[in-house]
């Protein structure tokens, strides 16, 4: 009887034990294994590094004062604002759009050179976007992106003012899209 009643206890105890270790070792053997593994999260974005803060650098740029609160898609062009400007400003504010109940916690802003944007094309397309003339956050932003991003693409910055990401102009407005919200599903700032 004695035999009988330790023989179930060491069972009881190895089941015990195997509820506690047993997922652990199916997790590392499903990982270490190879049979196995978590695809990741990639970007569609390029995230900058090291992530440049504003407030440090430019603290008297009218780009300060509009993070505080908000996200910031910037879209930054020093040539005058002709087809392909027009159109990166559409996808702007559309994609900004797609945003849904989140698009509140973005601001459009246009960063424009000598020759501001055509007032009519802003006030008759372009309601609500930010434009701003900034040599300091021009020379930022060339000096801080890695030579190889494609010029004419779109940065965020998030509320802190840190330069978190580019967009580069061929990527796919959708994929752009899904990586701000991404950012913004697991962001509490903004």
């Amino acid at each position: 009887m004695d035999q009988n009643r330790t023989r179930r206890g060491r069972v009881q105890l190895i089941l015990i034990m195997l509820a506690f270790i047993g997922p652990l070792l199916l997790a590392s053997w499903m990982y270490f294994g190879h049979n196995w593994q978590p695809s990741g999260r990639t970007n569609h974005g390029v995230l900058l590094d090291p992530i440049v803060s504003l407030w440090d650098e430019l603290p008297s740029s009218p780009l300060v004062a509009l993070s505080a609160d908000h996200w910031l898609m910037v879209y930054a062009n020093s040539a005058p604002c002709d087809d392909e400007c027009r159109e990166t400003l559409h996808l702007l504010r559309q994609s900004r759009l797609v945003l849904g109940n989140k698009m509140t916690r973005v601001l459009r802003v246009f960063l424009h050179g000598d020759s501001p944007p055509d007032k009519v094309f802003l006030e008759e397309r372009q309601q609500g976007l930010i434009t701003i003339r900034d040599d300091g956050l021009f020379r930022l932003l060339t000096e801080s992106s890695p030579g190889e991003l494609k010029p004419g693409g779109i940065y965020l910055v998030d509320p802190l003012g840190n330069l978190v990401m580019y967009f580069p102009p061929d990527l796919d407005p959708g994929d752009m899209v899904d990586d701000i919200k991404h950012l913004l599903k697991f962001s509490r700032i903004g």
